[in-house]
């Protein structure tokens, strides 16, 4: 009986092992993945100031739905899920929106963020070209708060 117990706890603890080990892994490859611009202009490269998705504009719908997917493939794993963060980087709704907003986002995808030597989030304009950065923008001011 005690051989079978053994054994019972043996293997229960080795799944809770793989379970945690495959937690630890949850976030996936955090390395920033392309991102399909077909359907845009090219914006050229020189960096923009300002989006230029924005309603109105004839490619904002592609846009928004290219920004949506560029999104969950390289933000959501640290920002969240349509962008409510759960505390591990900032809540992207709380953006302000229009240029104000545009002048920190364009700024942080550029830059990146690094304290004492740590990166907390890479150049994402050094992965992405400027249709995709701005197109989650875009996507962005659709959840925002409207600040």
């Amino acid at each position: 009986m005690k051989t079978k117990q053994k054994a019972f706890s043996l293997i229960a603890a080795s799944m809770i092992t793989m379970g945690l080990s495959t937690l630890a892994i949850g976030h996936g490859d955090v390395t920033p993945q392309a991102v399909d611009t077909k359907g845009l202009s090219s914006l050229g490269s020189d960096w923009l100031d300002e989006n230029p998705y924005r309603p109105g504009h004839a490619e904002y719908d592609t846009a928004v739905r290219i920004g949506a997917s560029a999104y969950n493939q390289n933000c959501a794993r640290c920002h969240g899920l349509e962008a409510i963060s759960g505390g591990i980087a900032p809540d992207l709704r709380e953006m302000e929106n229009g240029l104000e907003g545009d002048e920190w986002y364009i700024y942080r995808v550029r830059e990146g963020a690094v304290r004492d030597g740590r990166v907390y989030m890479p150049r994402m304009a050094d992965h992405m070209d400027q249709e995709a950065v701005w197109a989650i923008r875009a996507w962005l001011e659709t959840v925002s708060h409207g600040h």
